[in-house]
Order: structure tokens, then C-alpha cells, then sequence
């Protein structure tokens, strides 16, 4: 988690909200790292979760992460938790709730959803507050 608060801290220099997230192998070595980066790139899709899986997936020379773990600041949201579930990705390790969007069990629980083809593991809550933290003072900083 520790990394993933690093990437989420580099999106702050692009104004992006501070998520990040990082795939690790079944050996626990980082296969990708990611960071918002909508407003860097103009691109709706590029959540911190959809850009670490896609490097993930090229160091890999694979769309399948099997055995692999995403560690993320943010519960995903539906379309994250989609890319997840797509990505074969077993276990998902993340560390505030999203009570607006998320899809890992708050708002939604795509990730284990039984009429899907794959089930994720899901573990919440980890560094909780220090997640949270960032994210409430990004938005506090943007509201004045």
C-alpha cells in the first residue's frame, strides 16, 4: 500500500484525483504501477487501477493476471472493478470505501458478483485513514 500512496501522490502534480494502485505478481514483485491520470491525459478511462493492470499486462506478455494481486488507495469503481474481473485478478487489496462509487462491496459488489465468470477476494480497509485522509484534503482544497 505504501507504493500505491506514492502513485497516488504523483497524481496530485496533474490536479488528478490521488489514487493509486499497483499490480503485484504471485512472487510479489511489482508487474505495474499507477496513478489517476484523466486530466494529464484526457482520458476518461485512465483510473489507477486500468493503467497499472495494463502494464501489468505487458510486462506479463498477457491480458490474463492470474495469481496476481491489485493493491489500490480507493475501492474500485464499476468500471475498474470490471477491468478486474476481465483481468482475471484474483485478490484485491484496497484501503478507503468509496460510499458514492464504489463496486467492491459499498455502493455495488461487481467483484463478487456470482452471476460473473470470476470472483475476486477482496481485503478492505488497509492503511484506511491515511487513503481517506488524502483524498479529503484534495477535495477540501479544491472546494475553496
Amino acid at each position: 500500500m505504501g507504493l500505491a500512496l506514492q502513485e497516488a501522490q504523483g497524481a496530485l502534480v496533474t490536479e488528478d484525483v490521488p489514487i493509486g494502485a499497483v499490480v503485484l505478481g504471485a512472487d510479489g514483485g511489482v508487474l505495474g504501477v499507477g496513478r489517476n491520470e484523466r486530466v494529464a491525459h484526457v482520458d476518461p478511462t485512465a483510473h489507477a487501477e486500468v493503467v497499472a493492470i495494463r502494464m501489468a499486462a505487458a510486462a506479463l506478455g498477457n491480458w490474463r493476471l492470474d495469481g496476481c494481486t491489485l493493491v489500490v488507495t480507493l475501492e474500485p469503481c464499476a468500471m475498474c472493478a470490471g477491468a478486474i474481473v476481465l483481468a482475471r485478478i484474483p485478490k484485491v487489496v484496497f484501503g478507503a470505501w468509496d460510499e458514492k462509487a464504489g463496486a467492491a462491496g459499498s455502493v455495488f459488489d461487481v467483484l463478487r458478483e456470482r452471476r460473473l465468470n470470476h470472483w475476486v477476494e477482496v481485503f478492505p480497509g488497509v492503511r484506511e485513514d491515511e487513503c481517506a485522509a488524502l483524498l479529503r484534503n484534495f477535495f477540501s482544497q479544491h472546494r475553496q
